[in-house]
């Protein structure tokens, strides 16, 4: 006798609790009793508290309490306050602001940064001080640019030498006008002049006192810190552009080469009264030499008489028998 299969259960058993896919260990319940309501800090309604001290010393005061205790410090100790005010520091720090911060004696500062910019300098130190825009600021060895440029992951600053150009003439003429960095150029400067100005390489100076008032361009100090310079007169010279070495002087040939303008830019900029000194000094070059012909020309003739007299026979006396006037 054969007997049919049972019917399949449908209800199937539960997973045990603390097994995968099963419920945890803990009721709702008892969950809730400990966290409290669901989500809702119990610190909401509580007003925090004050931690911070609301009042400050008296800066002069403490200011007063610094310059007595910066008097005796060490050598040692002044330069390593400055480096630490001149590391955090996001812009040159002129000596007296380095004073006022630090209530060191200005001789002592200046005598301390010229020993630091002696300690950190190029190829030495990662972290070299220049003295730029008439401060002191640490920046990183020129060495090391590339390394961290890639870690910044930043590209290199690079203007164009259209913006090269225009900053050189506004930096060399200052206080210009725009018709005037035109008139070197020969060509309208007025998109490049806006965009150094939203670089804040250039400024509005004032208005110049003639028909029109045309505005007067410069340079910011945004200018002396972008090309490391500690003011205008760090710019270089024409002079010091003909005194190049070789090397140098072939590299800026073959780039006048391929730009010739921009060597006649850079002769025409480099001084206003270059040519009026030059015209001068050829004057006096044509004089000096003439004086010195002159001079040439009369020791020759010194020295030509001096010959002759040296090489004359001297007159011999009259021989006996000869004819002469008898004695009375």
């Amino acid at each position: 006798m054969t007997t049919g299969s049972n019917p399949p259960d449908e209800t199937t058993e539960a997973p045990a609790p603390g097994t995968p896919g099963g419920p945890g260990p803990f009721s709702e319940e008892e969950i809730a009793a400990v966290t409290g309501p669901g989500g809702d800090s119990e610190l909401d309604e509580v007003e925090a508290a004050a931690i911070e001290e609301d009042s400050g010393p008296d800066l002069e005061t403490s200011f007063e309490k610094l310059v007595q205790k910066s008097r005796k410090l060490s050598e040692d100790r002044i330069r390593t306050v400055l480096q630490s005010v001149l590391f955090v520091a996001d812009k040159p720090l002129t000596v007296d602001q380095l004073f006022e911060s630090t209530g060191i004696d200005r001789e002592l500062i200046a005598r301390a940064l010229d020993q630091i910019s002696g300690l950190h300098r190029d190829g030495v130190n990662g972290i070299v001080l220049h003295e730029v825009a008439g401060g002191w600021q640490f920046r990183t060895d020129p060495h090391s640019a590339e390394y961290v440029r890639r870690y910044l992951r930043v590209k290199p600053q690079r203007l164009t030498r259209a913006a090269v150009e225009t900053l050189a003439i506004i930096a060399y003429r200052q206080p210009v006008t725009r018709p005037e960095v035109e008139e070197i150029r020969g060509v309208d400067c007025g998109a490049v002049i806006k965009a150094l100005m939203d670089r804040k390489l250039v400024k509005i100076l004032g208005k110049k006192e003639e028909v029109g008032r045309p505005i007067l361009y410069g340079t910011t100090r945004e200018f002396l810190e972008f090309f490391a310079l500690k003011d205008l007169s760090a710019l270089p010279t024409l002079r010091e552009f003909h005194e190049l070495t070789q090397e140098h002087q072939e590299i800026v040939e073959k780039e006048s080469t391929a730009a010739p303008k921009v060597a006649g830019t850079v002769e025409t900029l480099a001084d206003p009264g270059f040519q009026k000194r030059m015209e001068k000094s050829a004057a006096a070059s044509e004089a000096a030499l003439e004086e010195l012909e002159e001079a040439i020309s009369a020791a020759d003739r010194s020295q030509k008489a001096a010959a002759g007299l040296l090489t004359n026979t001297p007159p011999q006396p009259p021989e006996s028998g000869a004819a002469g006037p008898k004695p009375e």
